[in-house]
């Protein structure tokens, strides 16, 4: 474990007294008198993070104010503290002190509510690693995965837990995480610097930065490899080797867990994480870190803690989601300890809680179980078996809720890339509503495997339905002239007709086109200034639906196929016709006599809509006269001249 600069300073505190403890928190009782004001912002909330408070209608309010500077002061003043970090949301502060009676001066406070706490500068025996993942060879690893090859990625190794949420349906759409900022709450990313996994990352600059809540020196790539592991489920892009369910994402890399101890001070970390996640500009936590025992049992949770958002950790993922954020977050492995349930602050309503499946979509047994009175976990993905890049720059295998959590994260953000409009818990419950279990959930696998084609379809449809209404087949404008504009969402992946049809019930022409649910598609008839007038039907038709709509063009209606206008005519005549047939025919205008005055010849293809104008009526006499049409068929009309 590293030594920071911060822990060579403080070797040279001189105390006065030795608690067993010397982090402490120090909880306020308000915000009264603070320098800043809810209503300017700017003054302490990023542009990012006031965007999107703009953006999905949050109030800015007395959570979103730092704590305030002048208690901070006062208490830093009582003795030998040293300030470490805060949270403006739970309104505390975390500090070292070795002191108690300063502790006891600093509770004489009026604004102190507590002080309580929570761990210590450095673990006094640190002999092994928290987390119990367990990472092996990849059996049956392959440079390339045929499977891919008619996706726009090519997972490799990781092909299995992409596939079994039809992740692949969103990234060959061209969702894959841009423009999405994702915070990593982790112990650490040893080597994510030099691994081939992450070149893509590093080299667009996906990795917007990396901050250290535990030592304080804001530098990751050392510590545990706890948090490369997960993150190498949403970003590795390596294609052939291993490509990540949000490839394209943005990362914050945050390490807010000491891997050798387990204090409350580790849920306070994790709070002020989120924070400055949110203050950031980040759109997602994705947490793989979990509580409830600790090295002193005094400190340990208990069932009764579970969904009453009593501790720090959950107050503090309520907090981040109500702030905006879609937080995800490992149910936990205790399916097979004595604890059993999920653990915080997966119990959350607003956060995401992901239990654990093998690729084949079987509960591990490890993965915990949800507490009864809600639905915990409320999805699963793959953590058993999950595809991960290791520390010797090739995939490995780990199991664990720890793996499942990030997986399915980031095909979250691709999905919230497809409808940004939609805030965090819009999308969570399109999620939640698109998995296997949704009708009739349970406590091992919740919702179920959720399948992101239909959380698509599902938001799809919603936004259709806001901006067409309830109706999904559309033909104007009513009368038309030359065009008929068609636009239908999509109610099936396939083929789909639209035919115009005449008012004898003939078809004039047809428009195929493949489909995808719900998707909209807009196209035309053209050329249609020669149709006689009468009323026109639009007729769709697919594998599953049919629909018509009816049009009015103006001009002659057409009684048969062959017809005149105007009647009687004065200056100009027309002759208008519904070809009988394909092939030569012609046209005359006769007199009484039988005399040809004018005559047009023509070439047919049947059914189409012909009309023709007659130069010489303008100079005929008053009188009765002809049209006559010669060809396979033979047809004459009566016209007169006033």
């Amino acid at each position: 474990m590293k030594e920071t600069i911060l822990f060579l300073a403080l070797l040279g505190f001189a105390v006065n007294g030795f608690g067993q403890y010397n982090k402490w928190i120090i909880r306020f009782t308000d915000k009264n008198n603070s320098p800043y004001s809810i209503g300017m912002p700017a003054d302490f909330l990023s542009a990012q993070a006031i965007e999107r408070r703009v953006k999905y209608n949050i109030a800015v309010d007395n959570t979103d104010l730092p704590v305030n500077p002048a208690y901070i002061q006062q208490v830093l003043t009582k003795g030998a503290v040293i300030y470490l970090s805060e949270s403006k949301w739970l309104n505390q502060v975390l500090i070292y002190c070795n002191d108690n009676s300063v502790i006891d001066a600093i509770n004489t406070l009026p604004f102190v509510q507590s002080a309580k706490p929570v761990g210590l500068l450095k673990p006094q025996n640190p002999v092994y690693e928290r987390f119990k993942e367990k990472i092996s060879p990849l059996v049956n690893a392959t440079s390339r995965t045929s499977n891919t090859k008619q996706d726009t990625l090519d997972y490799g190794n990781a092909y299995n837990q992409v596939q079994i949420h039809n992740g692949q349906f969103l990234h060959n759409k061209g969702f894959t995480g841009n423009g999405i900022t994702i915070a990593v709450l982790d112990a650490g990313f040893y080597h994510y610097r030099e691994l081939s996994a992450f070149d893509s990352i590093r080299s667009n600059n996906q990795v917007l930065g990396e901050k250290d809540f535990v030592d304080y020196d804001n530098s990751v790539d050392e510590d545990n490899a706890h948090g490369m592991y997960c993150l190498s489920t949403i970003g590795a892009n390596k294609p052939g080797i291993m490509v990540g369910t949000a490839p394209h994402a943005s990362f914050w890399l945050l390490r807010s867990e000491n891997d050798f101890t387990e204090f409350p001070i580790e849920e306070h970390n994790w709070v002020a994480a989120a924070e400055f996640a949110d203050s950031a500009g980040a759109d997602m936590i994705t947490s793989s870190l979990g509580y409830y025992y600790f090295d002193d049992p005094s400190f340990n949770h208990s069932y009764k803690d579970i969904y009453a958002n009593s501790t720090t950790v959950s107050q503090g993922a309520a907090m981040a989601a109500r702030k905006g954020m879609i937080v995800t977050n490992s149910a936990g492995n205790e399916g097979n300890s004595g604890w059993k349930y999920l653990i915080f602050p997966a119990d959350a309503d607003s956060v995401c809680s992901v239990g654990a499946v093998n690729s084949a979509g079987q509960i591990a047994s490890f993965s915990s179980y949800g507490y009864p009175g809600k639905v915990k976990p409320n999805v699963v993905s793959v953590g058993s078996g999950t595809t991960v890049f290791g520390t010797n720059d090739f995939p490995v295998t780990g199991s664990g809720t720890s793996f499942s959590n990030p997986n399915i994260n980031g095909l979250i953000a691709c999905l919230w890339q497809a409808f940004p409009a939609y805030n965090n818990m819009t999308i969570l419950n399109a999620v939640y509503e698109s998995a296997s279990k949704y009708n009739n959930p349970d406590d091992r696998y919740g919702f179920g495997i959720p399948n992101m084609k239909n959380a698509y379809l599902i938001l799809k449809k919603k936004q259709n339905t806001a901006l067409y209404g309830t109706d999904w087949f559309f033909a104007n404008p009513d009368p038309f002239t030359n065009r008929i504009n068609v636009k239908l969402i999509s109610q099936v992946d396939g083929n789909a007709q639209i035919a115009l049809v005449d008012p004898g019930g003939k078809t004039i022409t047809q428009i195929s086109l493949t489909t995808e649910q719900q998707e909209v598609y807009d196209t035309a008839f053209t050329d249609l200034d020669n149709l006689p007038g009468g009323t026109y039907t639009v007729k769709y038709t697919d594998s599953i639906s049919a629909k018509t709509i009816e049009l009015k063009k103006n001009g002659p209606v057409m009684k048969d196929w062959l017809a005149a206008a105007p009647v009687p005519f004065t200056a100009t005549l027309n002759a208008y016709i519904i070809a009988p047939e394909t092939g030569k025919a012609s046209l005359r205008l006769i007199d009484v006599l039988g005399r040809v005055i004018e005559t047009k010849d023509l070439t047919l293809v049947q059914n189409n809509f012909y009309q023709l104008s007659f130069s010489s009526a303008q100079a005929l006499a008053k009188g009765v006269y002809f049209i006559q049409y010669i060809g396979g068929q033979k047809k004459t009309v009566k016209v007169v001249k006033q």
